[in-house]
């Protein structure tokens, strides 16, 4: 079954998650609600989530604007005609440039359809993009979420939502990922949103030592 939300169902889900969890609802009386983050399902956006990889936020942004700054619009067949030297001055590493070009040459070759995607549960989405080297299950949860609006994932391999979940329910440091797994288990099936919540806690809450 695929669980979507919407713009009109956001705040009533992060509203009924709230009255459940008193962490939800402390950081929506602290902070007010979170954005409804949302990406356009292109090859763009996927390359974008890609170059997120294990860096800031700011140094992927700044790799995707140099691509398209070379490429002026980027497609699959564009970002093909670049040489490996040409991507590295758009501070794409050897490894990322590598994963790019594989996701190109698989939509070209029909292997990956977004569009398609649309219409497919999760897993089965996850099972076609994890496929593609360089693609796991943290670039999958981000695109999931952030451009399928599916409303059910909890991106385990996401520090910053880890780290938040951490801080709002008072847990170990040493909490185990099968622990926290559990723990967002209540969520159901509105996971995601709960994530943008803790999003949103993580990036408006003072950091410790401050």
């Amino acid at each position: 079954m695929i669980t979507k939300f919407t713009q009109s169902t956001f705040h009533p889900i992060c509203d009924k998650l709230a009255q459940t969890d008193e962490a939800l609802a402390g950081i929506i009386k602290a902070h007010g609600y979170p954005p409804l983050w949302s990406r356009a399902n292109t090859f763009e956006t996927l390359v974008h989530i890609i170059l997120e990889q294990q860096v800031s936020l700011a140094s992927a942004l700044s790799a995707l604007n140099k691509l398209k700054e070379r490429v002026q619009e980027l497609t699959p067949d564009r970002v093909l005609l670049l040489t490996d030297e040409e991507f590295r001055a758009c501070y794409c590493s050897r490894q990322k440039t590598a994963y790019i070009k594989y996701l190109a040459e698989a939509l070209l070759s029909g292997q990956i359809n977004l569009g398609l995607f649309e219409q497919l549960p999760d897993e089965e989405i996850r099972a076609r993009l994890t496929a593609l080297k360089g693609i796991g299950n943290w670039t999958v949860d981000v695109y999931l979420m952030f451009v399928l609006q599916r409303a059910d994932v909890f991106p385990i391999g996401d520090l910053a939502a880890v780290n938040a979940l951490k801080r709002v329910k008072g847990l170990p440091l040493n909490t185990t990922r099968d622990e926290m797994l559990a723990l967002t288990a209540q969520w159901q099936p509105y996971r995601t949103i709960a994530t943008m919540l803790l999003w949103h806690y993580y990036l408006s809450a003072p950091k410790k030592g401050k």
